[in-house]
């Protein structure tokens, strides 16, 4: 087959590299000139790092990350947990992977061009149907079999209109900072209500760097960047030091505004993830809050069982299985995401006692604390169809 995947993202690079291995032509489409090293820290977890094992990069992005055992979280009044979550509390097999995005994005994109995938950079996409794509600029490529559309939340390509979500989040890559007292295998949260939370998160030395580095997160209003930027940095530490003292060595490592980046959630699904030629993956077929911390390994599914789907059933059926194979899983989890994102995001008062009052204590009673964790580890409902492989 002759394959062209319009976007160079996670979920396009991993399709990318499956399908070469299944000995299809692959061209592979981007508006960038060259990759630069961009994106803060995300987890990959065991569903998405079976995916990576797949593409043979598994063991380069372990390298360069940094393995999560726990999430906690307190109340920033009272200190109490309000969250605890282990991936494997009895015997520690199964961790999160944590690692900045543009180091998982370098292991994937050396190993596609390595795979022999044919580049064609500097390409905006703005349109595509069956059998060809088109640049903005007028570029016409020709002759495909299929489409892949991997271009993310603003894709061209897609027909899915997403939900702006009222909450987004600053974040920003420091340096780990010496002396802190916050553990390396945990992603730490602090939570004021609903209407703030802090973040830190290991995520390992990635390229380019002297040491290891934290992502770090503040949860913010959409409408309250503005102000937020008004008031400039010493207001903000001050705040994160009356809500965390021990998020104050991460702040004090940004000394420029410009250093945080506002990132901007949707929520929203296809309810077909194809057309006539054409398959989404990724935030192009499904967008959400990153609660529940998946959207890499989403995209990373996606682009594996599509591939899956091709290999078994050939073109004619593969786009209908594809989407079979991955429905109640995606519904699962957005669902899931839709609930428990108002819970840590939202101008709800009520919502935080819930959380806090009812729903934790709930979530230290057995067999609870199994399910969490099959929830954090992609796992609460099969991720792979009977007979694969990677189940």
């Amino acid at each position: 087959m002759k394959i062209a995947i319009a976007g160079a993202g996670i979920g396009g690079l991993a399709a990318a590299i499956l399908l070469r291995q299944s000995g299809a032509d692959v061209t592979l489409i981007d508006q960038f000139e060259a990759p630069a090293p961009v994106g803060s820290g995300l987890v990959i977890q065991p569903v998405g790092q079976a995916v990576l094992a797949a593409c043979g990069v598994a063991d380069h992005v372990l390298a360069t990350g940094n393995r999560v055992h726990r999430m906690l979280g307190h109340d920033a009044v009272s200190g109490r947990r309000v969250l605890d979550v282990w991936y494997d509390r009895a015997h520690s097999q199964r961790t999160g992977l944590a690692v900045h995005r543009n180091a998982l994005f370098s292991a994937l994109w050396d190993a596609a061009q390595a795979a022999g995938v044919t580049l064609h950079l500097g390409m905006a996409v703005a349109r595509g149907e069956h059998g060809w794509i088109m640049g903005e600029d007028g570029t016409r490529l020709d002759g495909f079999d299929l489409i892949i559309d991997a271009l993310g939340a603003n894709s061209a390509l897609t027909p899915l209109r997403s939900r702006a979500l009222p909450y987004g989040a600053l974040w920003a890559n420091v340096a780990w900072p010496e002396g802190t007292a916050l553990p390396t295998d945990e992603l730490r949260q602090t939570y004021r209500r609903a209407s703030r939370m802090l973040g830190v998160l290991p995520i390992g030395t990635p390229p380019g760097a002297s040491g290891p580095m934290a992502a770090i997160f503040w949860s913010l209003p959409r409408s309250a960047y503005a102000d937020w930027q008004a008031q400039g940095l010493d207001a903000w530490r001050r705040e994160a030091e009356s809500l965390w003292p021990d998020f104050v060595p991460f702040a004090a490592k940004i000394t420029d505004p410009a250093q945080l980046t506002m990132a901007q959630y949707s929520h929203g699904t296809l309810e077909v993830p194809h057309g006539r030629g054409i398959a989404h993956i990724g935030d192009a077929a499904h967008r959400a809050s990153p609660q529940l911390g998946q959207g890499a390994n989403m995209a990373l599914l996606d682009a594996y069982a599509l591939v899956a789907a091709l290999r078994q059933h050939g073109p004619e059926r593969a786009l209908d299985v594809y989407a079979r194979s991955r429905r109640w899983h995606v519904r699962a989890y957005q669902a899931m995401s839709w609930a428990f994102t108002p819970q840590y995001q939202s101008d709800s008062r009520w919502l935080p006692v819930l959380r806090d009052r009812v729903l934790f204590p709930v979530s230290m009673v057995p067999p609870v604390p199994a399910i969490l964790s099959r929830l954090v580890c992609g796992t609460l409902l099969p991720a792979f169809p009977k007979g694969d492989p990677l189940r």
